[in-house]
């Protein structure tokens, strides 16, 4: 392999799944102080989003890097560098409506949808802007990375019978 076509490298899958677990913990015992916004240093801001079990129905959640493109929140479906695309992924896909919390903006409902096109590539260079790594990681992974939007959607009515 050529440097040009040797993937970087990336924590063994075991440690990638551990540090899920304690971004979940740490923001759970911190009241949700964990969380940090785009403006930091690092460019991009951390969000826990719940969404719906799509085979159990029950909420799950899990701490995400994400970017702001407006009022829209955007996310990456890596799956920490593994191939398949991540549970939280496969959830929205069949139940695209969820919650989203950040640092500055709390709980807000989204509905999430995939950025295709030109929207796509305009999102992905904003995420390659933030770690220029993300084109060799994507390319020695089988899977493609979709680019998530999470819209701002409606706030469910309670009067509305289930």
């Amino acid at each position: 392999m050529t440097e040009a076509t040797t993937a970087p490298r990336t924590p063994p899958p075991w440690f990638v799944h551990t540090a899920w677990r304690v971004h979940r913990v740490l923001h759970r015992l911190s009241g949700g102080r964990f969380l940090w916004t785009p403006s930091n240093r690092r460019g991009w801001g951390a969000l826990r989003l719940t969404t719906t079990g799509r085979r159990t129905g029950r909420p799950r959640d899990v701490i995400l890097g994400y970017l702001e493109d407006g009022d829209d929140l955007v996310l990456l479906a890596m799956n920490g560098w593994d191939e398949g695309h991540p549970a939280w992924w496969l959830n929205l896909q069949q139940h695209p409506d969820a919650s989203a919390t950040t640092a500055r903006g709390g709980a807000r409902p989204v509905r999430a949808r995939v950025a295709t096109g030109d929207e796509r590539e305009r999102l992905w260079l904003r995420w390659v802007a933030v770690d220029t790594n993300l084109p060799a990681l994507a390319d020695h992974r089988a899977t493609d990375t979709p680019v998530v939007v999470l819209e701002a959607a409606p706030a469910p009515d309670p009067r509305a019978v289930a």
